[in-house]
């Protein structure tokens, strides 16, 4: 049997002490599946005497990850912190320098730094393994670095945060307000106590980031992705959708064009039929397509300690079967500068749902923004006026056919601006995923 793998550990919330659990738990089953022992030999955390469920007595300790990272006798470097710069950026880059694997499950780093870390990995003759940054267990790096390596991706998307697509069943299912939802969500641990990072699309596009790396052969471009939260989803969306035959879900899409790459996150309406509106709750699912698999779906769970323990133990145990491909799936000097696409009709069109005053004029308002930017209605629907502040306001809800979102958001300023309109408009696309 080889020597053993010894591991710095940076980190000891639930994550990193559900990692160190597992080694100790199940470190014959280890060593007989990867050949050689592997023992967490130095961990770095705030406090020494907290009890984490592991015995720490026969491990280095240190106060300074980065010190762990630079001085610790160790073979790998576990980055379990969080956060995108700062002494986490230090301590990856010191063990990167040393020439060690690195194993995180920080998406932030990966979407903020992702090519420069490569590079310096590719330098010194390592890599970094990220199980465990998108998706939690589910094996979608996996999937898009190995078992894909030989497909031409055309798309990757998917639902990328759990928190998001938790508030959004319950609201369909139980037919709850947004903000009931969320509290529900913060009170269960789903959703922290600011939930911006979450609701707000941000967590999404960080791991759609990533995954349009991997799926392109292209550098990350965070800053090219399109993004817009669940916040302004209400009730009559969600029934309103059901009503059409589909489900309200936060997308992350990255799409291959004959012009460059797309990549959105934002509330899409997908057909109830399909096999992604039927994942629910915190899980998370990753679609893509691939010219000789054609489509593909992962789903799992999203997030949580023991799932995302799965995933940085599976890229722990690659090293220790000295397996480690390179970082975003090619060498960086392969991959291709992002290039961002052009903007282009949406096929699957877009649900509009107004709140129209009930007055002469509005309707004709309405039709001619439509028609000056050349926007076609497959329907449109007007319900039972509901007086407000004294004069009736009646919902509209429209579906178009393809156009683009620049169109419809010129049109709905232009509508705003006539005054008849009693709340700020509300769009969605329509994803039809075929």
């Amino acid at each position: 049997m080889k020597s053993e793998l010894r591991l710095g550990l940076a980190g000891l919330g639930t994550v990193g002490a559900n990692v160190a659990q597992l080694i100790e738990r199940k470190s014959e089953l280890l060593a007989e599946r990867v050949g050689r022992p592997i023992r967490v030999a130095g961990v770095s955390a705030r406090d020494r005497t907290k009890n984490r469920g592991f015995d720490a007595s026969g491990m280095a300790w240190f106060d300074d990850p980065v010190a762990l990272a630079r001085e610790g006798e160790i073979d790998a470097f576990v980055e379990l912190i969080g956060g995108s710069d700062g002494i986490v950026r230090e301590a990856v880059e010191a063990a990167l320098r040393r020439g060690l694997p690195v194993v995180t499950a920080n998406k932030a780093l990966l979407a903020h730094h992702g090519v420069a870390l490569a590079r310096l990995a590719a330098e010194n003759g390592t890599e970094i393994l990220f199980e465990a940054a998108v998706a939690g267990g589910i094996p979608a790096i996996k999937t898009m670095r190995e078992a894909l390596s030989g497909n031409d991706v055309s798309r990757v998307y998917g639902i990328l945060n759990g928190t998001c697509n938790y508030i959004l069943t319950r609201m369909e299912k139980e037919g709850l307000s947004f903000d009931a939802c969320l509290k529900d969500a913060q009170d269960l641990g789903y959703a922290e106590a600011d939930p911006t990072f979450d609701i707000g699309g941000y967590d999404a596009a960080h791991k759609l980031a990533i995954l349009t790396s991997l799926a392109f052969g292209c550098e990350i471009s965070l800053d090219s992705i399109f993004v817009e939260g669940i916040s302004k989803i209400s009730i009559d969306d969600i029934n309103a959708a059901s009503e059409l035959g589909y489900r309200i879900k936060l997308l992350a899409v990255g799409l291959k064009t004959d012009t460059g790459i797309e990549q959105r996150v934002h509330p899409a309406m997908i057909p109830a039929r399909s096999a992604l509106a039927q994942v629910d709750g915190v899980t998370n699912a990753v679609a893509v397509d691939s010219d000789l698999l054609g489509s593909i779906l992962l789903a799992g769970p999203g997030a949580g300690g023991p799932a995302t323990a799965s995933a940085v133990l599976s890229d722990i145990m690659d090293v220790a079967g000295g397996f480690v491909p390179p970082t975003l799936g090619i060498p960086p000097a392969r991959l291709q500068p992002y290039q961002r696409a052009r903007m282009r009709a949406h096929e699957g069109g877009y649900y509009i749902r107004l709140s129209v005053y009930d007055r002469v004029g509005a309707f004709a308002s309405i039709a001619n923004r439509m028609a000056e930017n050349g926007i076609s209605l497959e329907s449109i629907v007007q319900r039972k006026a509901a007086a407000k502040n004294g004069e009736e306001a009646a919902p509209v809800v429209m579906v178009t056919h393809e156009t683009t979102e620049a169109a419809i958001r010129k049109a709905l300023d232009a509508l705003s601006t006539d005054g008849h309109l009693k709340d700020e408009p509300q769009m969605i696309r329509i994803e039809d995923l075929d």
